[in-house]
């Protein structure tokens, strides 16, 4: 996959193995994700649903979807699946781009130059419709989203998650949604996968559950099995594979004449 939140990176570069990802074999997956729960959200799909099979056709005449055209969305983190989504809703919605990302790549940064408004993280939350997470877990990251900045949002906005799960408190996010604090939340990753039985975010109806599916898809596992074994295919012929995790490993003993060093 394109993570290693399952992987002992220090014990397998002590022990002088290599570790690769197979980095935008999940991109347009995710992003395609992302954006089912944002239009899910927006819709209301789930409540209409819900409502019909209830008989309640009159549910349509209380106007409760909304328009994706021309709201705010707000990224945080803008490597390949949060500029990639940018550039879809921006094209197909017309939407207004905000992006809060401090490790953002200068190539990056000028290929979105003049559509994408980089700001602080209280701007994004306090003027986004929809704001959507795309950053990584590690120690800086973990609850980087907390009561504070879901304090931010507008009563009517969106959160939606496919990164991964420990970025967020969860406890602050199941209160934020619980008082209606926020509109609602679309989330795919959770700090503990499967989610326990008796987890809170089961009983509220304004948040959208997907059990960490997002680059699922029968054509995404497939890329990502045939990029894994081209990286191992790439190694016993020489060379140096894309999505190298551990790149200090090359120059220890064992990979002494590795000519893809």
């Amino acid at each position: 996959g394109a993570g290693v939140d399952n992987v002992d990176v220090a014990a397998a570069t002590r022990m002088g193995i290599l570790v690769t990802v197979v980095p935008g074999a999940n991109t347009r997956s995710v992003v395609e994700h992302a954006l089912t729960l944002i239009l899910s959200l927006m819709k209301q799909i789930p409540l209409m649903d819900r409502e019909i099979r209830r008989d309640n056709f009159a549910i349509r005449f209380k106007n409760l979807p909304r328009d994706l055209n021309g709201k705010t969305l707000g990224l945080v983190g803008l490597g390949r699946i949060g500029s990639e989504l940018a550039r879809i809703c921006r094209q197909a919605f017309d939407m207004r781009i905000l992006a809060c990302d401090p490790y953002v790549a200068p190539e990056t940064m000028a290929a979105v130059k003049g559509w994408v408004e980089f700001c602080s993280m209280e701007k994004l939350f306090r003027e986004a419709d929809v704001i959507s997470l795309h950053i990584p877990f590690s120690p800086e990251t973990q609850k980087m989203i907390g009561a504070r900045q879901l304090g931010w949002m507008k009563p009517d906005a969106f959160l939606v998650k496919t990164s991964r799960g420990g970025v967020i408190d969860e406890g602050a996010l199941f209160q934020c949604l619980k008082e209606r604090k926020i509109a609602g939340a679309g989330l795919d990753v959770f700090a503990r996968e499967p989610l326990p039985e008796d987890h809170p975010f089961k009983g509220l109806d304004n948040v959208i559950l997907t059990p960490h599916t997002a680059a699922l898809t029968r054509e995404c596992v497939m890329r990502v099995a045939v990029e894994a074994a081209q990286a191992t295919l790439d190694v016993f012929q020489g060379r140096k594979p894309d999505g190298v995790v551990n790149p200090e490993v090359l120059t220890q003993p064992g990979w002494q004449g590795f000519s893809g060093v």
